[in-house]
């Protein structure tokens, strides 16, 4: 039992010299260095996208309340101009309600000044009819006199 632990260990050992004489231990040595080197290149470039992702976020966030300030800002100001197009189309109603209005009176005026005119006009064709008449019935001058007097004052209250 002994010798075969012996022939046991003399391999173990020749085992280990074959390892040490192809260099293996270096070989695991360096293959581990380059695992541990790669895992901290990808730690470190993790640790970069990380903090490139939050100044991405960060400046996402600060253009997002840029943009709600300028919204809000062109939402007041179209406010205001709302505001000021009302009135201005206040103000022109107002102006063009009164030039119509004054366009209306001075019709009414003119209609006034006509049917007056024609009233007038009315009135003398029947004084001038009525004198001819007197004049073809061959009235008397105190007659005709009352008559056209009586003809002037209807004309009055015909104008009125």
């Amino acid at each position: 039992m002994h010798y075969d632990a012996f022939w046991v260990a003399v391999a173990f050992f020749i085992f280990l010299g074959v390892l040490v004489y192809f260099k293996v231990p270096g070989v695991i040595a360096k293959q581990l260095d380059a695992r541990a080197d790669r895992i901290k290149n990808e730690l470190e470039e993790a640790q970069r996208l990380r903090e490139e992702a939050q100044a991405m976020f960060a400046d996402y966030q600060r253009r997002q309340r840029d943009a709600l300030a300028t919204a809000e800002e062109i939402v007041a100001k179209a406010k205001e101009d709302a505001e000021i197009i009302r009135k201005e189309s206040e103000a022109e109603l107002a102006a063009a309600l009164t030039r119509r209005q004054e366009l209306a009176e001075a019709k009414i005026r003119q209609a006034e000044e006509k049917a007056l005119s024609e009233v007038q006009n009315v009135a003398v064709e029947i004084s001038i009819a009525a004198a001819e008449k007197l004049m073809k019935d061959n009235l008397k001058a105190k007659e005709a006199g009352a008559l056209i007097d009586q003809s002037i004052k209807d004309l009055g209250s015909q104008l009125n």
